[in-house]
Formats: structure tokens, sequence, C-alpha cells
């Protein structure tokens, strides 16, 4: 896309940061619920779209339904329930174009601070663009950037790294004329973008592929095709199929997270089971399918079709579970002693958090250190007014909680309305005890949690990770709730 020629509006009423599933979803839930209100979409990359445009290596997709990944007021009418990147993109620009969206995005916006002044109950924004720094005001600050870094993902510093004459690759900056064909591919990592890589490489042309992992992940495949869900939209049609899809893969999702944390013992030993019986004979899934944590401690990896097991069948990828000593010219020396051939090695360690864009906020001219801040209902900070943040679940799909936030917000600015005020604020209680903002064991979170706001061990404060629950206190609780104060 080209540059937004378009001269600057300095004030809207509600601002939006990121382009992307949560920015899309939340601007079109709000033209819906508030059409005569003005808002605008800072995107900081040239298009939308976000992380299904930004990620492109071979067979980026969703690892999660789309009954659920997809907005709750727009079906999702592909009959694939694991949809590759292009589809999920094409499905986020058509809502766009659908909502009359595309007008109020504009592109190279990078927001670099935003200031909350009592007075006035305003923010006022600082962004960097193409032609200069620019500040817009406005009443309600949203921010649906994410949490992780767009500009580098995360890669550990690997010994010898700079003696491997073979090429090194990221995923989330996967070069559009890498050959792989006739190669031997390394594929350091256990999570998803990993596993839908290696099958992918594979039965693409590679040599062989490699899936080189310090630490087992739980994998489990699901049909690519839910035949239940296609029968359902033809008995149905497109929106009472998908509301009955949603709640089915809703509860089926709730129930197995629910069962994997209250008798994990039994969940392991089921994802054993459904994994052996995919696997070659002999295959030692004890140690390359097994992990040391319990079911869900981690986001469990999902494969369409068993494509990644058919591959292990097949031959063309294997794994290995080891600790890396250091590379070599020609490939990858382990712990062990084996060393592994490699012509390209992609590097799926993971991703690196960036809370809120990494952006500077201050509240009347005092910092704001997010880290010192408590989450409300997990989309707003205390202390903190008309800030609004989108950040999706760790153990179900992202927009369930995305929705959630934007009939939040909605329904705040109803409040605002009917009540006269201009402005909403979390109060903090010091009686609340501060916790973790996740309890997730995985890489990427353990790194970033210093950086990160906390919990509360009460409600509203705490964080359940359940949508059923979310629903119940975020759609349905009044918004004046007694912690909320409003000015």
């Amino acid at each position: 896309m080209t540059r937004d020629p378009r001269p600057v509006t300095n004030h809207v009423d509600v601002l939006i940061v990121g382009a992307g599933l949560s920015g899309i979803g939340a601007a079109a839930q709000l033209t819906r619920e508030h059409p005569g209100r003005s808002f605008a979409i800072l995107e900081k990359r040239g298009v939308s779209g976000g992380t299904w445009d930004l990620f492109r290596y071979p067979g980026v997709r969703s690892d999660s339904d789309m009954f659920t990944l997809g907005y709750r007021f727009k079906p999702w009418t592909d009959e694939r329930s694991l949809a590759d990147g292009p589809s999920i993109l094409a499905y986020v620009r058509e809502t766009a174009t659908e909502h009359g969206l595309d007008d109020h995005i504009h592109y190279d916006h990078d927001v670099t601070s935003a200031s909350w002044d009592s007075g006035s109950a305003r923010w006022t924004v600082t962004i960097t663009t193409p032609t200069g720094s620019q500040e817009w005001t406005t009443d309600l600050l949203w921010m649906c950037s994410g949490y992780y870094d767009y500009d580098e993902g995360f890669t550990p510093d690997f010994a010898g790294l700079g003696e491997f004459t073979g090429q090194v690759v990221h995923p989330q900056h996967w070069p559009a004329d890498l050959d792989h064909a006739g190669k031997k591919v390394v594929v350091i990592g256990s999570g998803a973008t990993a596993v839908t890589l290696v099958p992918a490489l594979a039965a693409s042309g590679a040599e062989h592929v490699t899936m080189l992992q310090r630490t087992p992940t739980y994998v489990l495949s699901v049909p690519s095709v839910d035949k239940l869900a296609v029968g359902l939209r033809r008995a149905l049609g497109p929106k009472a199929s998908h509301v009955a899809n949603r709640w089915r893969n809703i509860t089926v999702s709730t129930a197995l997270y629910q069962f994997s944390q209250r008798r994990p013992a039994a969940a392991r030993k089921l994802i054993r089971r459904l994994n052996t019986s995919l696997l070659p004979a002999g295959y030692d899934v004890d140690t390359h399918f097994n992990p040391p944590y319990d079911p869900w401690d981690q986001r469990m990896c999902l494969v369409p079709d068993s494509d990644l097991f058919n591959e292990i069948r097949r031959g063309r990828a294997s794994v290995v579970t080891d600790a890396i000593d250091t590379f070599t010219p020609t490939g990858i020396r382990l712990a062990s002693g084996e060393e592994l051939e490699a012509d390209v090695v992609v590097t799926a360690t993971g991703l690196n958090l960036l809370a809120f864009g990494g952006i500077a906020l201050t509240v009347d001219g005092a910092p704001v250190d997010v880290a010192d801040t408590m989450a409300y209902k997990a989309l707003m900070l205390s202390g903190v007014p008309n800030f609004v943040f989108t950040i999706g679940y760790t153990n179900a799909s992202w927009t369930l909680k995305a929705d959630l936030v934007a009939e939040f917000v909605c329904r705040l600015l109803s409040h605002l309305d009917k009540t006269g005020r201009r402005y909403a604020v979390a109060r903090p209680d010091p009686a609340v005890r501060p916790m973790p903002f996740m309890d997730f064991t995985a890489g990427y979170v353990l790194r970033a949690l210093d950086r990160l706001p906390k919990q509360g061990d009460v409600e509203p404060w705490q964080l359940k990770q359940n949508y059923v629950y979310d629903m119940l206190k975020i759609r349905r609780a009044p918004i004046d709730d007694g912690v909320l104060g409003f000015g």
C-alpha cells in the first residue's frame, strides 16, 4: 500500500492503535454501537493485518479454530477450521472494508508516547511518521497492538553461530526468495511455529527437516475441516451455524483446558495415547512428545490432519530432543555429541514481548511504570484514565477476549454518555495482593514478566483466562462496579 496522503485530523473521540485482528475488530464494533463517534486507527506498518500480514513463513496458519478466532459478529464461512494465514488476512481486510474502516486507517504512524491531562480529560499522543512528528488528541486511547515486538523475534545467543556457512532465518523475517528445495533444514523450537514449519517444509521439497527441541511440547491433531460444522452450516445457514459452532468449540476447548488443569495425569495419558497411534511403531514418544510440565501449563499445539506426524512416518521429518552445544560450519553439534548437518537453520525460538507497543505513558505529568500498575479485568491499567488495551487468551482463541474488550469499551462509552462523565479510571486498591500478570510458563512470558502489569488475587483484578467467566463479568456486569471511578 502507498503512504497515506490524507491530512492529519488533530482530534478524534477514540484513537485505536494497531490495524490487525484486534484493531479492525475494535473499530468495527465501535462503528456498529457508536456510529456517531469519530475515530482513527494508527498502524505502525504500511499495511493492515498485523500478525497475519507480518508472518509469511511456509504453512503459516491459525493455531485456534476459526469459529472462535473469527469475530463474533462476522461468521467464518470457509470449510477449514484451521485456516492458512492468507485466508485469515483476507477475512480481516474484508471486515475492514465491510465496516467502512479503510479510510480511517493511517499507515506508517508509529505511536511513541501518550500523555493524559485530567483538566481537559484528553490524551495527547505523539506519533512518528515518514514526514515528521505529529500530535493527536483523543478522549479514549485503545491499544490493539498485541503484546509482542513486531521488529524483532527472540533468538538465543548460540555459540559458534558465526561459523555456520549455511543460511539462518527467523520465521518473523522469512525471506521471500529462500530456496529450501533439496536441502537439509533444521528448525530450532517446538512451539506452534515450529510444528507448522516442519511439515510444510518437508512436504514442499526439502531433503529432510529436523525439529530440534530442548523440551517437548504437547501436540494434538485435529481435523482441518470440521465436518459437523459444515453440516450445521448447510442445515442452519451461516449466521445460526456460526453461533452454534462457536459455542460448541468454546465448550470443547474450555472442557479440555479444565480437564487438563484438574486431572493433568489423565490428560497427559490421553494425549500420549493419541500421539502414539499416529507415530511409527516403537517411536520414542516419551522423549519427543511427553513434556516435563503438565498439559496447558504452556499453550498446546494443534496440527491439522496429523500433518507433523505424517511427515515423521514418511521419513521426511524427524524430531531430535537435545541441547545445542555449538554451531559448526556445516550444522549444529548437540550436547550429546551428535552433529546435525544443515544447509538452512530456522530459529523458531519465540517472540519478544513488548507491552503496549513500547509507548511511554504519563498521567498528569507523572510517568507511568507499567510494571507498577495492576490490570483491571485484564483490559485497563490502575490509575490510567480512559486507557484500554486488548490482549487475548493464552489458553483459547485471541479474538474471544478481543470481542469482549470491544463490547466493554462500547458499554463504557454509553455509560459516560448517560452519566455526563468524561472519563473512567480503575482505582488501585492497596489491599489487593499483586501477582504475575500471566500464570504461564512459556519462555516468552517468563522473559518479560518484570515489564508487564500485575494482576491481583481477587476480582476484578484477577486474570481468569476463562471466556464464560469473562463474558459474565465484562459483557454483563455493571460498568459502575465500585472499582471504576468517573470524572
